[in-house]
């Protein structure tokens, strides 16, 4: 078999006194689509630099194949030392790449590339970052969280791009569906050590909580052992105190592996207090404009919102979608139309430029705004530290400076700051970014728990689709469309993603939860309709021929006898696990498409 195209063996990186990573491996073969997951701080961007070479670990070992091309996408792209973003994306190629690339993917991400690099938004940076990596189509791409800073349109478009390359991929992103969408293969990064798994990340949760459960029936069986073993000491050990030595040494050894045993990371305790309710009819606008010069953002557009509805807000990044927000919360007045506010509404705000938080503040002092060290949680004190606990901060980081924390513990220091202030309405401007899948797990609890109602905007799928109950879509011009039920429910409503299209109606109310259908509908073609109906005789096939070649591979004698006959088995073995993804890619793709036609 070939060898693998990046190898990371027993990774070691110690900051003071704390291993961060201690024993963690990474291997990447050819085509390989792998998700790297774990809580916040685990380590995973830190594994991700050393697989890109860009750092050393403290012992453990790298190898990479000779000529293998790796890019590495970081999270915070620095574009300082280049005048444009084409500049910046060019001096990534290599001699032998296509030049032209550069220019489409820009235009693809919505930028020119004469885009000045000393002005250009943290967004404009991502996007040229994205261009740059996927210019040279490298044999290795390593993402640490693509998606963020991106609007829809550009999280669809990557997710295409990405699945028809045959780069190998590893990825770290917060978006199940981006996840589900592309991975094959699943590392756990967890308490400084990986686990891998051989399927993508729809099984991983599932496996991971399997996992977590088995762990702590061990830790039972352990406790209840050493409790045994004390009983013994204390009542037997006398009497044959020197035959026994062995099994007095044993104890000792049990409870060394108890004080030795690193629990998983808790779980947070978020909620969000009530400020008594808001009445049935939240807000109500009919027919409301708003423009800036000539340029309309909302274009007459009504809706009505009650109590306990979560509407999100989905659109491509400049298209109104927080201007629309604030018209409906009464910060903005429109230039025509209406808008009504309910009785007794108390609103809390989370923004997603995180421009609440005093860098140079602590984390205490951030959650008491400076005032002793209780918070006003639903009116009644709480001690600043048991608070912070709730959001999973140690009691030793409440002296800590904001601008030490990563962008995940800012995500939750600012939750956790806007959901102690009594509210019946929460506005929430990208909540997921920077999150871990667990603490978005627990965010998603604590919304469908809230007695009040909420307005979101998210580029997370799969956050809108577990949370919303209607999703208002930015169509283009200013226009406005809400559809009922979550993200996928608008897409087969819709019979598209997010892309914007020519107009063709005014925004409507909620629209139906499926429309009729018409004579114009658009079927599928015959050559889908065939592809859809062989596609599985030949994946069949592909993992037939695979698990063949595997299996000759795996003569160990085979490669001494005659190396080229092996060397042919491993192309032809690469090629048949390409041709697979992509048959399985296809199918998916169709069989999608055919379930959004019929609905």
């Amino acid at each position: 078999m070939a060898a693998p195209l990046l190898l990371l063996q027993n990774i070691r990186v110690v900051f003071g006194t704390t291993a961060l990573l201690d024993g963690a491996s990474l291997a990447v073969g050819d085509g390989d689509r792998i998700c790297l997951v774990g809580r916040n701080g685990s380590g995973k961007s830190t594994l991700l630099k050393i697989a890109a070479g860009l750092m050393e670990p403290d012992a453990g070992e790298r190898t990479a194949r000779t000529g293998a091309t790796i890019r590495y996408l970081p999270q915070e792209p620095d574009l300082s030392e280049f005048a444009t973003v084409l500049d910046y994306v060019t001096a990534g190629l290599a001699p032998g790449d296509d030049h032209n690339r550069a220019p489409y993917l820009l235009g693809q991400l919505g930028l020119t590339g004469t885009e000045s690099t000393t002005t250009s938004s943290g967004g404009e940076a991502r996007r040229a970052a994205i261009a740059r990596v996927l210019a040279s189509s490298p044999d290795v791409l390593l993402l640490d969280e693509p998606t963020n800073h991106l609007d829809l349109p550009a999280i669809e478009w990557l997710e295409n791009e990405l699945a028809a390359m045959s780069s190998a991929l590893v990825l770290i992103s917060h978006d199940r569906r981006f996840l589900s969408r592309l991975s094959k293969k699943t590392v756990w990064l967890d308490r400084g050590a990986t686990r891998r798994l051989e399927r993508g990340f729809a099984q991983f949760e599932a496996w991971r909580d399997e996992t977590l459960e088995q762990e702590e029936r061990d830790r039972h069986k352990l406790d209840r052992k050493i409790a045994m073993e004390e009983d013994w000491l204390r009542h037997g050990v006398s009497a044959r105190r020197k035959r026994n030595q062995g099994r007095l040494e044993g104890l000792h050894e049990l409870r060394k592996q108890r004080r030795e045993q690193r629990r998983a990371a808790g779980k947070a305790a978020m909620s969000a207090q009530a400020s008594g309710l808001s009445g049935d009819r939240v807000i109500e606008a009919k027919s409301i404009w708003k423009s800036y010069g000539a340029e309309p953002i909302v274009k007459d557009f009504s809706t009505r919102i009650l109590r306990g509805d979560r509407i999100g807000f989905v659109g491509r990044n400049g298209a109104g979608k927080t201007t629309l927000i604030r018209l409906l919360t009464g910060k903005l007045a429109p230039d025509q139309g209406e808008v009504k506010l309910g009785a007794n509404l108390a609103i809390s705000e989370l923004d997603q430029g995180r421009a609440a938080l005093d860098p140079e503040a602590t984390l205490a002092a951030t959650l008491t705004d400076g005032r002793g060290d209780t918070v006003r949680v639903g009116g009644e004190a709480r001690h600043v530290v048991t608070y912070m606990k709730d959001f999973l901060f140690s009691p030793e980081q409440a002296r800590t400076p904001v601008r030490v924390l990563s962008g995940g513990e800012r995500g939750r220091l600012l939750l956790a700051k806007s959901l102690a202030r009594p509210s019946n309405l929460l506005v929430l401007d990208e909540p997921t970014n920077d999150l871990d899948l667990e603490t978005l797990d627990v965010l998603q609890e604590m919304l469908a728990d809230y007695a009040g109602t909420v307005l979101v905007v998210s580029h997370d799928r799969d956050f809108l689709d577990r949370v919303a109950t209607s999703i208002v879509m930015a169509e283009g011009d200013g226009r406005f469309v809400e559809y009922a039920g979550g993200y996928s429910d608008m897409v087969a409503q819709r019979g598209e993603g997010v892309a914007t299209r020519p107009e063709k109606e005014p925004a409507r109310a909620k629209a139906p939860p499926r429309p009729r259908p018409s004579s114009d509908k658009r079927r599928l073609t015959f050559t889908e309709k065939h592809a859809l109906e062989t596609l599985p005789a030949r994946i069949a096939a592909l993992e037939q021929e695979a698990a063949g070649l595997q299996e000759k591979l795996s003569d160990h004698g085979l490669y001494g006898r005659d190396p080229k006959a092996f060397a042919a088995l491993a192309e032809r073995l690469t090629g048949a696990k390409a041709e697979l993804e992509a048959a399985e890619e296809r199918w998916l793709e169709l069989e999608l498409l055919r379930q959004n036609l019929d609905a």
